[in-house]
């Protein structure tokens, strides 16, 4: 008995190890990710329905009026000033539809730097900390919001369209993101480890119930 539960004991060390070595021997962190990043986010006036749909139409209006000036940028610098020198045509855009709409919200914009906590996007999911961030506040700002990022241009890319834009999705990111760096954003690498250690929760629960 007692060199059953030293061998069972063993195997969730070794296994343990192995699942955890990944996080240990990567150089990346939260900081080199955001760095490379500008999120992109519209904040509605509160989760009424009305006003989260307002919130959607005032991302639709503002992401074809922005995408042609940011798909081709290649650098975040390019984009930053690219968002700097046409902040005003967007807030005049966002205002202009939310006074099509009926309403009478003021439109805060902003680029800075603000904490988010886990978020998931398609395919990549970007660790909570600070980012550099293009914000769209509609009124009191207190309904949920919708995100992307900016740069790499990923806003453009349509994440209902799965593997397709999975892929797109990928490739954007790579092009910015060192090798370890796009680890930690991959899901399809933490979904793994996330079934694998559930599976192994599962399986020495049974054995030791």
């Amino acid at each position: 008995m007692k060199k059953f539960i030293l061998t069972s004991i063993t195997i969730i060390i070794i296994i343990s190890i192995a699942l955890n070595s990944g996080n240990v021997a990567t150089k990346a962190s939260q900081s080199d990710i955001a760095a490379k990043l500008i999120r992109f986010h519209v904040i509605a006036n509160s989760d009424d329905k009305i006003d989260q749909g307002l919130k959607l139409k005032v991302r639709d209006s503002v992401l074809k009026y922005v995408s042609p000036k940011l798909v081709d940028c290649k650098s975040i610098e390019e984009s930053r000033k690219v968002i700097n020198s046409e902040d005003k045509n967007i807030k005049r855009i966002a205002e202009g539809i939310i006074n099509k709409n009926g309403f009478k919200y003021i439109v805060d914009t902003t680029l800075s730097q603000e904490y988010f906590p886990v978020k998931t996007y398609g395919n990549i999911t970007l660790p909570q900390g600070k980012y550099e961030a293009y914000r769209i506040v509609i009124g009191n700002g207190t309904g949920q919001n919708w995100w992307c990022v900016m740069f790499p241009p990923l806003c453009f890319v349509d994440i209902t369209k799965g593997n397709v834009s999975y892929e797109k999705t990928e490739s954007e990111m790579k092009d910015v993101l060192s090798e370890d760096e796009y680890k930690m954003v991959d899901n399809t690498v933490n979904n793994k480890k996330i079934i694998v250690k559930f599976k192994l929760v599962e399986f020495f629960n049974e054995l030791f119930s």
